[in-house]
């Protein structure tokens, strides 16, 4: 038994997933490392990922190896790579002022909807991603990607190129993200809520 979960557990969409989780750290450190160079490293990086995210779901059902395993940590993986290049790009005044909003609308979200998640599933009820949700998360990840690129990562480009407002781009898409974020967000709460309430009344 313990050898057949470990062969599960190292599966080919596991072992993408677990990838998606190692890149974290080497994202976050390109992120401290100034120059050019290192912006678009770190968003190839970042890209990989979040490919990643879908070619190990696809490759689940297309091989039939989905497993409770790769579910728990699949989520969880995107979650930690999102919050840790918001909060680094924070850091970095990549995400100034007021834009911190939607960065911050979008973190309480992840944690509102993984604590509504987290209850359903003791009681066997599942919150299904929507397709706006799914809207979300690709305006989400290329905002951010635009952003881990930012001003310093076209700076020595050809001088059309060096001129693009990468940094509102950027931050544009944050906003759209944030905005998308809140309707999702509370679609979930209601349904999740509907839920608590028909175990209570029951």
């Amino acid at each position: 038994m313990r050898k057949a979960f470990f062969a599960v557990r190292m599966s080919l969409p596991n072992i993408l997933t677990l990838a998606r989780i190692v890149a974290i750290p080497v994202v976050v450190a390109l992120l401290y490392v100034p120059g050019m160079a290192a912006a678009w490293v770190a968003l190839a990086v970042y890209a990989a990922a979040g490919i990643t995210d879908w070619v190990d779901g696809w490759l689940a059902r297309r091989m039939g190896e989905t497993s409770a395993f790769g579910q728990a940590l699949d989520p969880i993986a995107d979650k930690l790579l999102v919050g840790a290049v918001l909060l680094v790009l924070v850091g970095n005044g990549a995400i100034p002022g007021i834009h911190v909003i939607p960065a911050l609308i979008i973190l309480l979200r992840e944690i509102l909807v993984s604590g509504l998640r987290e209850f359903l599933a003791g009681t066997r009820v599942s919150l299904p991603v929507t397709r706006l949700a799914k809207w979300k998360t690709t305006i989400q990840m290329v905002a951010l990607g635009v952003l881990i690129v930012g001003d310093r990562g076209v700076a020595g480009l050809p001088y059309g190129l060096a001129m693009l407002p990468v940094g509102i781009i950027g931050w544009v898409g944050l906003w759209a993200a944030g905005l998308l974020t809140l309707k999702t967000g509370f679609d979930y709460t209601r349904a999740g809520l509907a839920h608590i309430r028909q175990m209570d009344a029951s």
